[in-house]
C-alpha cells in the first residue's frame, strides 16, 4: 500500500453551492479538506477528522480571516499545501430584492461586498503563502462571468468586486510565481444550485450549451487547476459558462 500522504486543500464558503460540491469532488479523490463557513456544514457530511476539517468564520469580519488562518496553519503544522480555493463570496439585495447598484442601496454594503470578495481572498492567500510554497500549490479564485459583462440579476458592487478579483488573480500570478505558486481563477456562469431563482431560466437562450451548468462542472475545473495536470498554466480565468460570456 502507498505510504503518500494524501493532498491538502483549504476552501472557504464550503457549507453549500458550488463550495460544498467541491469540498465533496476533492475528498472522494484522496484530498484532505480543510475548509470554513459562516454555516455549519450539512448533516450529509462524512465526518472523518483525517480527511475533513471545518472550521466556522464569518470571512466578510477581518478578525474571523485572521483566526481561520491561524487556526489552520495550526493544523497544517509543517506540513505543505497543495491549493487554496477562495469560494466564499456575497451578493446582496436591497431590502426590495434589487440587484445593488450604483444609485440605490448604502455604500457601506459595497464595503461590505468587497471585504468578503475581495480583501479576504488576498488576506487568505498571504497567510498561507508559506504554506503553498511548501507544497510548490496552487491557488484558485472563483470570479465571476458578472465580472466581465454587465448582468442583469447580479448587483453593481458583487460584478465590480469580482472584475477586481480578476485583476487581482493576474498580479498574484506573477508575484507567487517567485514562491512556485500558481494562480488562475474560475468565472461560473448560470450554475444551478438551491439559491437560484426561477428569473434565471430566462438567461437560457443567451447559453449556446441550452442548459445552467452544474456545480460539479465548476469543481471539475477547480479540480484541473490545481492539480498536476495544469503546472504551466498561471495567471488565466476559465470560462465555465457553456458559453454565455461569447455573448
Amino acid at each position: 500500500m502507498s505510504e503518500i500522504a494524501p493532498k491538502t486543500i483549504i476552501l472557504t464558503g464550503a457549507s453549500r453551492g458550488i463550495g460544498h460540491v467541491t469540498v465533496g469532488y476533492f475528498a472522494q479523490r484522496g484530498w484532505r479538506v480543510i475548509c470554513c463557513s459562516r454555516e455549519a456544514p450539512p448533516l450529509t457530511c462524512p465526518r472523518d477528522q483525517s480527511m475533513g476539517i471545518h472550521i466556522a468564520a464569518d470571512l466578510s469580519k477581518p478578525a474571523d480571516v485572521e483566526a481561520f488562518i491561524r487556526k489552520a496553519n495550526e493544523i497544517l503544522g509543517d506540513d505543505p499545501l497543495h491549493a487554496l480555493v477562495n469560494n466564499a463570496g456575497v451578493s446582496p439585495k436591497t431590502p426590495y430584492k434589487e440587484r445593488l447598484g450604483c444609485l440605490n442601496g448604502d455604500i457601506g454594503g459595497w464595503r461590505d461586498v468587497f471585504e468578503l470578495n475581495f480583501f479576504a481572498p488576498l488576506t487568505l492567500a498571504r497567510g498561507f503563502a508559506s504554506a503553498l510554497h511548501r507544497g510548490k500549490g496552487a491557488i484558485c479564485n472563483i470570479t465571476s462571468i458578472a465580472g466581465h459583462y454587465v448582468h442583469p440579476f447580479a448587483g453593481s458592487a458583487y460584478s465590480t468586486s469580482k472584475a477586481a478579483l480578476s485583476g487581482l488573480t493576474r498580479e498574484m500570478a506573477v508575484e507567487f510565481a517567485e514562491l512556485g505558486v500558481r494562480v488562475n481563477a474560475v468565472a461560473p456562469g448560470e450554475i444551478k444550485t438551491a439559491m437560484i431563482s426561477p428569473e434565471y431560466e430566462a438567461l437560457l437562450p443567451r447559453i449556446p450549451m441550452n442548459r445552467m451548468g452544474t456545480p460539479e462542472d465548476v469543481a471539475a475545473a477547480v479540480h484541473f487547476l490545481v492539480a498536476e495536470e495544469s503546472t504551466y498554466i498561471t495567471g488565466t480565468e476559465i470560462f465555465v459558462t457553456g458559453g454565455q460570456h461569447l455573448y
